[in-house]
């Protein structure tokens, strides 16, 4: 079970505090332009930073020439990634006019060219996020999971779900199981992965090797550590509102001590808070909410989560 790429959403800070409740294996970066990184444009770089606690960490890429990817995958694991991944599922269009994100699927022989650079490249494991098709009436990741995994690619994560659906309608899991069932590397789904039950159906039904979670690690962050539970034979552990107001402190604490300027001896919001206080402070005069000097950042600021 692992946290899937969402733009603006997995920062390391998430994705630490995923892992600490839980149950939690892969992490898998914001989608950083292979373009930005390759040039040192703006903060790409810092799309890049994960602490230990996360490993193993993913960082996920996008963009459509070879030789770029094949660049910026040595950059990401010049900073001890473990894994790259390549964007083959984001269906906003000033991504995919771009020759990236899921166009990408539209030239399965172009994309198995990235795949091939990207693994010549270097030596951590090249993996390939797709949908399952442009549209319906190019539904093809069965057939570009098996050129990608000729190319070398080490593994495939499918999102059930067309660039034309976004996310609309139902993630048609029939479909990643016809891709699992197309290739011999280890193939993880995605898509209404939002309840425990759900994540457990999944994993026990289909014959994926994992699963990544999105939206539904959101909401809810424990969503692995309750799906653990039901496959060990005990009720889903409880999540109660004090556990959430923690959650969201420790987020916030994480993004203001870790922001690129803040005073080293910046107060501890979740320190400041108790269980069952409805009070809390800051603890810091250097941020507030509606401060200029913090934002989570993302490498695609109105990109929706892939």
């Amino acid at each position: 079970m692992g946290i899937a790429p969402m733009a603006g959403m997995t920062d390391s800070a998430f994705r630490r505090l995923v892992k600490r409740q839980g149950s939690c294996g892969l992490v898998v970066s914001e989608m950083v332009s292979s373009e930005a990184l390759v040039r040192g444009i703006g903060r790409s770089l810092e799309y890049l930073e994960f602490t230990q606690e996360e490993r193993p960490v993913s960082i996920q890429i996008f963009g459509g020439d070879p030789a770029r990817m094949a660049a910026a995958a040595q950059v990401v694991e010049s900073r001890g990634a473990d894994i790259v991944d390549v964007n083959m599922g984001c269906p906003v269009p000033k991504i995919a006019k771009h020759q990236a994100g899921c166009s990408l699927m539209r030239e399965p022989a172009h994309a198995a060219a990235i795949v091939a650079a990207m693994v010549k490249a270097v030596k951590i494991p090249v993996t390939v996020k797709m949908r399952a098709g442009w549209d319906d009436a190019r539904v093809n990741a069965p057939e570009l999971a098996r050129m990608v995994e000729a190319a070398g690619a080490s593994a495939v994560a499918v999102h059930g779900r067309t660039a034309a659906q976004a996310y609309r309608g139902l993630a048609d899991w029939d479909l990643i199981a016809r891709v699992a069932s197309a290739v011999t590397i280890p193939v993880f789904g995605c898509g209404d992965l939002v309840e425990p039950g759900e994540v457990v159906g999944r994993l026990r039904d289909t014959p994926v090797a994992g699963v990544l979670a999105g939206r539904g690690i959101l909401r809810n962050p424990w969503l692995f550590a309750q799906a653990a539970d039901l496959m060990a034979g005990r009720p889903p552990r409880a999540v109660t509102a004090e556990d959430r107001k923690r959650f969201l402190l420790e987020y916030i604490d994480l993004l203001v001590r870790e922001a690129p300027g803040a005073p080293a001896a910046a107060g501890s919001l979740a320190g400041e808070w108790s269980p069952g206080s409805s009070e809390w402070s800051p603890g810091s005069s250097e941020w507030s909410p509606g401060s200029s000097e913090w934002s989570p950042g993302s490498s695609d600021p109105g990109s929706p989560p892939e």
